[in-house]
């Protein structure tokens, strides 16, 4: 099966993704598969719109795409959405990182972006075990 992100002309955001056989991508793998399988949509579908064909297991485009990541064409990749404001790109994994790394204490935490820190998390302690009572 091949993959298909329909790319907004106007943002390059993912707007919809679709699984298209492999026989009707002429059963090649990309990027031969892209051009027949672009051809497949808008002749099934009428859809004219610009289509990327995407892995399902990261061989090609960095990774896969979902709707609402970004489709850069200068890096010919799929790039997910910004998690927060402060987090910065990083222009070889193309990921997004926040500007203050994790502490890695063992400890649990979340981003907060009010402060553009980590805060540890308190999770809830598990309750504990009952001991059955034998009569």
């Amino acid at each position: 099966m091949a993959h298909f992100a329909k790319i907004n002309k106007n943002s390059g955001r993912v707007e919809r993704v679709i699984v298209v056989g492999n026989n009707n991508c002429g059963g090649g793998d990309f990027p031969e598969s892209e051009a027949i399988g672009q051809a497949f949509i808008k002749n099934v579908l009428g859809d004219t719109g610009t289509w990327k064909q995407t892995s399902y297991n990261d061989n090609f485009r960095v990774r896969y795409a979902g709707v609402g990541y970004i489709y850069d064409e200068e890096k010919d990749a799929f790039i997910p959405p910004k998690p927060y404001h402060s987090w910065i790109l990083n222009e070889i994994s193309l990921m997004w990182n926040p500007p203050v790394p994790m502490p890695n204490d063992g400890k649990n935490y979340q981003w907060d972006e009010a402060t553009v820190n980590w805060i540890e998390v308190i999770l809830p302690e598990a309750p504990a075990e009952e001991t059955p009572v034998e009569e």
